[in-house]
């Protein structure tokens, strides 16, 4: 019996969805959430394998304290899913600071305080999965998503120099990054201003409407998206990544061709940079 430490518990979220998946092979969990009367129904189902925290995972003193109830409670997190996260919309050059620096607290900054807070008692036993949930944006890049994106491309960044960090302390880490998928992540877009800078009206007002008509709609399947990340794991090799939803997939594999393509148009230059070989 595994414990799961899961943030961002929400209903229909993929925290949830994590949760449920953990609890059906027999598993412990403990998640996170910034409004736990909306769990409470679904956690007295599970009885006491079930411990449902009210965090705000900005908060570091209250991301430590969640571990330690966790490890009270039941002992080693055998698994972290790093799942909190959400984009706000506008244009790189308008979006107020206060949203920037929001974003890169929730995104970026929530992330590694709960890592720093788990990882003690993985590192101590020498074993643990960290599961991170990232986006295609963090790979190719969303318009009007700038922030979002940085966001996500540090994550990106992090968990790979993370992975081979703690790869012999026999700690193993997975990138997840979906595409769209039928969460309530899109719900709040219909109440978001629109709009910073006149010059980015168009587009934001095509990102808005977009994001907003998609609502309901989006292709991926939270359920399935988390069932194909275990069945990742369970690989005698595991990935270092998985691109969940057909989309994503695609928009990932265009994106990175691309720049591959470009690089690799550019390799005499980047060869001419060097000192000359001598001899």
């Amino acid at each position: 019996m595994r414990t799961w430490f899961i943030t961002g518990g929400t209903p229909g979220g993929f925290g949830l969805a994590y949760a449920d998946a953990a609890l059906a092979r027999g598993d412990r969990v403990a998640i996170t959430t910034r409004r736990p009367a909306t769990l409470r129904e679904w956690a007295r189902a599970h009885g006491d394998r079930v411990l449902v925290l009210e965090v705000d995972v900005t908060d570091g003193g209250q991301v430590r304290q969640a571990v330690e109830a966790t490890e009270q409670r039941f002992g080693a997190i055998d698994v972290l899913v790093n799942n909190a996260g959400r984009g706000w919309h506008g244009s790189v050059e308008g979006t107020d600071e206060t949203v920037v620096r929001g974003t890169f607290e929730l995104n970026f900054f929530a992330v590694v305080a709960v890592l720093r807070a788990v990882l003690p008692g993985m590192r101590a036993r020498r074993e643990g999965w960290i599961v991170t949930m990232s986006s295609v944006a963090g790979i190719g890049g969303v318009l009007g998503f700038g922030y979002y994106t940085a966001a996500k491309s540090a994550i990106e960044g992090l968990t790979d120099v993370l992975r081979e960090e703690v790869a012999p302390l026999g700690v193993k880490v997975l990138t997840v990054e979906p595409g769209a998928f039928r969460t309530n992540a899109y719900a709040g877009f219909a109440d978001e201003p629109v709009g910073d800078i006149a010059a980015y009206d168009s587009m934001l007002e095509s990102v808005h409407a977009a994001m907003v008509e998609q609502d309901g709609e989006q292709p991926g399947d939270p359920r399935r998206g988390v069932a194909q990340v275990l069945a990742a794991m369970a690989e005698p090799e595991p990935p270092r990544r998985i691109v969940l939803g057909g989309a994503g997939y695609d928009s990932v594999i265009e994106v990175l061709s691309r720049k591959l393509a470009d690089v690799r148009s550019h390799e005499t230059q980047a060869r001419a940079a060097d000192f000359p070989v001598q001899g």
